[in-house]
């Protein structure tokens, strides 16, 4: 009897996990979950000051509703500001992964 590899995805898990990582190729969405790993919920300007003096803040919410609305992120609103974090911290373990990866 063949033994099934338990870490193979399935078709709709490989198709939700491409969705994922289009969502997450770029390096500010990136830095941002770096950002979110070590910290609180953070609103726009202070990611904004946390990732450099490159970044814009129409831009960064741009990478952060597509995040959010992909559901790498969720949001609370207090006030007038959105603070955000992540979703589902497992997600975090990419960075180990491309760490060890011969292509980086």
């Amino acid at each position: 009897m063949m033994k099934i590899d338990q870490s193979l995805l399935s078709r709709e898990q490989l198709t939700k996990a491409a969705k994922v990582l289009k969502v997450l190729a770029h390096p500010v969405k990136l830095e941002i979950l770096q950002v979110l790993r070590d910290h609180p919920p953070m609103d726009v300007s202070s990611l904004c000051k946390s990732i450099g003096a490159e970044c814009e803040i129409s831009m960064m919410s741009h990478h952060l509703a597509k995040m959010k609305d992909n559901g790498v992120l969720e949001s609370v609103k207090r006030g007038k500001q959105v603070f955000y974090s992540i979703a589902d911290r497992s997600l975090l373990s990419i960075f180990e992964c491309m760490s060890k990866c011969a292509l980086i």
